[in-house]
């Protein structure tokens, strides 16, 4: 069976494909009464749509959501919602030649031998395309998050685009002033130059994307398989291309000493515990501390290029590929607001189960 379903008690559903007439979500376990409009999800859209720059694939798709139920006079009703996102900018012809032949380092392959059929116009269902629904049902996300916990934060970035980190300190004033969502102005113009380069040359780059959630308070999350590291690091990877997942120091941690490791605690002058640092990430046991939740994702560069690749066709003969068509030179640009909206369902998710279960009562620490 196909899985298309992620999370426990507040259920994204996504459905479409790249070049099929729409593509959208169902979301289930919305609480009622939250104030929810298209406007205010194509904020969020807007954000990840195609098109917008030249370091963005230049297929121009509006990304317009329609909310076709569970919402009545601007209020979330408790019933499942149904948002609709139309593709209006479909190019198939480009990907005419590839009916019979397999993409070097994408899922044709994969697709064709699990489903023995596959749609190749544009990856069909393992197009990146899919993230828009995901990006919509996080708006519903973000706005619950909003009427729960007024002061939580999401906010993503890059950190790392190929072999180029981030120059200097960090501003992260800056994250909305560059087309790559990089908190410094000087690695912006770097990367750009950098990008230019692969992008006239036909080629592509991975990227490295650290979102953080700021205010969520402890004891969100549940031990063992329910864990909230478990269920972010699952939301991330589920994301087109992301190949590693990190919380907090993250694959570093086994470079460091215990006592390095350890996030030591104290008590803060307002008799709440706070910590010296935060390796851990914001978790410990499946569980958030009150720090800030600090997940990293990698992202692989995008498939289809204009350079040639040794590959196969379905009948087994060996041919070479060049993909025609508009692609992301840098599909971790794009994949900022994707992995923020993965974070919003994710939380909003959790907050729930422990509020089922817990009814938010908590230990007292002094």
């Amino acid at each position: 069976m196909s899985f298309n379903t992620f999370g426990h008690l507040f259920r994204v559903t996504t459905w479409g494909e790249s070049h099929g007439p729409a593509l959208g979500c169902t979301v289930d376990g919305c609480p009622p009464g939250v104030a929810v409009t298209e406007e205010m999800l194509q904020h969020w859209l807007d954000r990840r749509k195609p098109g917008q720059n030249r370091y963005t694939t230049q297929r121009r798709e509006p990304d317009a959501v329609k909310i076709l139920s569970g919402v009545f006079e601007g209020k979330t009703t408790g019933t499942s919602i149904q948002l609709m996102i139309e593709n209006t900018d479909q190019r198939s012809k480009d990907y005419g030649e590839i009916a019979e032949t397999f993409r070097p380092g994408h899922a044709d392959i994969t697709y064709w031998q699990k489903y023995g059929i596959r749609d190749y116009r544009g990856g069909g269902r393992s197009s990146a395309r899919e993230t828009a629904a995901r990006v919509a049902a996080g708006g519903i996300a973000r706005a619950v998050l909003a009427d729960m916990l007024p002061d939580l934060k999401i906010t993503g970035y890059m950190t790392q685009m190929g072999p180029h980190g981030i120059t200097g300190d960090r501003d992260m004033a800056e994250i909305e002033n560059n087309p790559f969502w990089v908190p410094s102005a000087a690695t912006a113009d770097q990367w750009a130059e950098y990008l230019d380069g692969l992008r006239k040359s036909g080629s592509s780059v991975g990227a490295v994307i650290e979102v953080v959630a700021q205010g969520l308070p402890a004891g969100i999350g549940a031990p063992i398989y329910a864990k909230l590291d478990t269920d972010l690091a699952a939301a991330m990877m589920s994301i087109n291309a992301v190949k590693g997942v990190e919380i907090g120091e993250g694959m570093n941690a086994a470079a460091l000493t215990g006592e390095e490791n350890a996030d030591e605690i104290s008590m803060g002058p307002d008799g709440q515990p706070i910590y010296g640092s935060n390796h851990a990430g914001g978790i410990l046991g499946g569980i958030s501390t009150g720090q800030d939740v600090v997940v990293r994702f990698s992202v692989k560069p995008t498939s289809s290029i204009l350079k040639p690749r040794g590959s196969v066709t379905k009948s087994g003969k060996e041919t070479e590929v060049v993909t025609k068509g508009r692609h992301d030179p840098c599909v971790g640009i794009r994949a900022v607001p994707v992995g923020e909206a993965m974070m919003a369902c994710v939380l909003l998710d959790q907050i729930l189960m422990d509020r089922a279960q817990t009814g938010g009562k908590r230990g007292q620490i002094g």
